[in-house]
């Protein structure tokens, strides 16, 4: 079997299925988020010491930091979804 893969930068990949939101790192409620998911050990960074332009939430809970801004993100997403649909 196999996964959609989503670029995030640097040569970071993410299963695309287990992708919940993507999101912008600016309000006081995600800053809260990613510094909760640090804590507990489910924060994932994947910036290569960039600054964090896009967060990624997964089914597991996980949060992922990107570089990359979260509607470049989004048009690879809507793009490796239509790759993976059939043909009509």
């Amino acid at each position: 079997m196999g996964y959609n893969l989503l670029h995030i930068g640097f040569g970071n990949m993410i299963v695309i299925e287990r992708v919940v939101a993507i999101i912008h790192p600016s309000s006081a409620p995600i800053k809260r988020l990613k510094d909760e998911a640090r804590s507990q050990g489910r924060l994932i960074d994947a910036t290569e010491g960039r600054k964090t332009r896009a967060i990624l939430i997964t089914d597991s809970n996980h949060v992922v930091l990107s570089a990359i801004q979260p509607e470049t993100i989004g048009v690879r997403f809507e793009g490796k979804e239509k790759e993976g649909e059939p043909d009509r």
